[in-house]
């Protein structure tokens, strides 16, 4: 089967279920999106490692990638393999000096470990027919603009972050940062780094 590259474009806060979050996938060179359901803690895990945050303690996948790569251990891509009753199915193809493996992962779990290695996603076709969303060509990117991924927080809504001071928002980072809140975290950044470019 003819595999098609993905790349997390988004990760937001589920509209259809609380207290969960949705990763969004686009098609490589295509209009196609994956939307994938996931927990707070993976959404989180995704989160940290898009933003290029730096925990004080590893998190979970942090530990995994850290023991992989101390045992030789290398990721060289995830496959979103298979959708059953509405549950996405991956697999992640590693490697060592004598073998190469493939081993049975939760999704979520999956694009954590590969937003960490920076190796690239994969589903087929058939679960992009039955899953995906065609999104309309708004414009072709211009040469050299990428798409970048996003992150959405629930933490406080933006007109909540708005109408606090920067001085209060710098101690809610701290804060949030103490809880290891990432996801919160990165809402209230961007709020403090959009008003220092306004000024």
């Amino acid at each position: 089967m003819k595999k098609i590259e993905l790349e997390i474009v988004a990760l937001s806060h589920s509209i259809t279920q609380t207290h969960s979050y949705a990763v969004v996938l686009g098609e490589t060179n295509g209009l196609r999106r994956l939307p994938i359901v996931i927990g707070g803690f993976e959404a989180q895990a995704i989160a940290v490692a898009l933003e290029r945050m730096q925990p004080s303690r590893p998190l979970t996948h942090d530990l995994m990638k850290n023991f992989m790569m101390a045992f030789n251990v290398e990721l060289h891509e995830i496959i979103i393999s298979d959708l059953q009753e509405g549950i996405f199915y991956s697999k992640l193809l590693c490697s060592n000096e004598h073998d190469t493996v493939e081993i049975d992962s939760r999704t979520s779990d999956a694009l954590a470990l590969a937003v960490r290695f920076g190796c690239p996603i994969y589903t087929y076709e058939h679960i992009l027919e039955s899953a995906g969303i065609l999104m309309e060509d708004s414009g072709k990117k211009k040469k050299g603009e990428e798409e970048t991924a996003t992150v959405q927080s629930s933490g406080g809504s933006k007109d909540d972050l708005k109408g606090m001071s920067l001085e209060e928002l710098n101690q809610l980072l701290s804060e949030v940062l103490e809880q290891e809140d990432y996801l919160r975290a990165i809402a209230i950044r961007d709020e403090i780094n959009h008003r220092k470019k306004k000024y």
